[in-house]
């Protein structure tokens, strides 16, 4: 219980991509959307009695969530290529206004 919170102590030195935003990075968008199901699942599971498949999908889920920070994230870092970035936080935001 207490290895879901200090995991998110150790997140900055996790995450080691240099591009900080999820919007330029594309392979981080889908891992983050599989990271909130899961997050949800977990919530749903933890108000249901533990017994038969509400462990196995406990249990899955879980280890994502310990996946999430400790192998995908510093993996995404080294290999995922991020879309270019805007040359001021001014164009980010204008071009997506128009």
């Amino acid at each position: 219980m207490f290895g879901a919170i200090l995991v998110l102590f150790a997140l900055p030195w996790l995450d080691s991509s240099k591009v900080r935003s999820g919007h330029f990075r594309p392979m981080f968008k889908w891992f983050y959307y599989l990271f909130v199901l899961c997050c949800i699942g977990l919530g749903y599971l933890g108000g249901k009695p533990a017994e038969g498949a509400y462990v196995v999908g406990s249990r899955i889920l879980t280890a994502y969530y310990f996946a999430y920070f400790l192998i995908i994230l510093p993996w995404l870092g080294k290999v995922e290529k991020p879309l270019p970035l805007p040359k001021s936080i001014g164009e980010a935001v204008l071009a997506s206004r128009k």
